[in-house]
């Protein structure tokens, strides 16, 4: 039998490494896009992709996986309570941050590409990087809601 706190471990783990890592490259991704400095954009940019690859999205993985195994052993149900809205905004957020790999995928390319041959960042960066920041707002914002979901427990 698999244990019940070893999951509840994981599922925790996994939320704080989503949210850390997502907070933590999009803090410095914004900040890089404000100085704008070609080279250090290409840097973050590059390291901003391998991080979402490599942290965020197990972590987006194993959330709804270890979640769900949890609610089953403790016997909850699946309805507009907590954990429906729970679901709802994990959905929302999901939503936003789908656009926003691609987004950050476009952007690294072209950061690379101006940092290669020493450009300037083109007027397409900038649009992109406007929808990027937009996005981050409901998508972060849907994940503190959710949060606070899972330790309230309120209805």
């Amino acid at each position: 039998m698999i244990d019940y706190f070893a999951i509840k471990t994981l599922h925790i783990l996994s939320a704080t490494l989503m949210f850390g890592t997502g907070f933590g490259t999009a803090f410095y991704m914004f900040f890089a896009n404000r100085s704008g400095n070609v080279a250090a954009i290409a840097v973050v940019t590059r390291w901003v992709a391998r991080a979402d690859w490599w942290f965020t999205t197990p972590a987006v993985i194993i959330q709804p996986l270890s979640g769900w195994w949890l609610m089953r052993q403790l016997g909850w149900e699946l309805g507009w309570n907590w954990v429906g809205l729970t679901l709802l905004l994990y959905a929302i957020a999901g939503a936003c941050w789908l656009p926003v790999v691609w987004l950050q995928l476009k952007m690294r390319d072209m950061a690379q590409s101006a940092h290669a041959e020493g450009h300037e960042l083109p007027a397409r960066y900038w649009t992109y990087e406007r929808w990027w920041t937009v996005l981050g707002f409901p998508a972060f914002g849907g994940l503190l809601v959710v949060y606070w979901l899972m330790v309230a427990k309120p209805f």
